[in-house]
């Protein structure tokens, strides 16, 4: 059976190669720590599982869909900048806005996959 050829480094501008399943060459794995870690050590875990349920029983709509006139479900508490492992930022409910699923996919996608590194 054939393997699968590597793949290049996510990190922007590295032309390392790196196994297929890897997103990281050696060097800039320990820039990306989010990717390693488990949700629940990146603040996920049951206080934030209960602080989100609360806040969207209290912020039930979509606040995307809203301003599109439709009115979605939220099934999502999306952190409005993300907070990249800072706890103040993490816990800032002023910083949290209900979403639905597929607006959150979309805002994570567009707007946090590529985070900006100052060195």
């Amino acid at each position: 059976m054939p393997y699968r050829p590597d793949i290049p480094c996510k990190h922007p501008g590295c032309p390392a190669l790196v196994p297929y399943g890897q997103k990281y060459c050696a060097k800039h794995r320990a820039l990306h720590p989010e990717e390693v870690r488990s949700a629940s050590k990146r603040g996920y875990g049951s206080r934030w599982q209960k602080a989100s349920r609360a806040y969207l029983q209290a912020h039930p709509l979509c606040v995307i869909c809203m301003k599109q006139g439709r009115y979605t479900r939220a099934t999502v508490v999306d952190h409005i900048v993300p907070h990249r492992g800072d706890p103040k930022l993490f816990w800032d409910r002023t910083n949290w806005q209900s979403l639905c699923k597929q607006c959150h996919d979309r805002k994570t996608m567009t707007e946090d996959r590529y985070p900006v590194y100052h060195y």
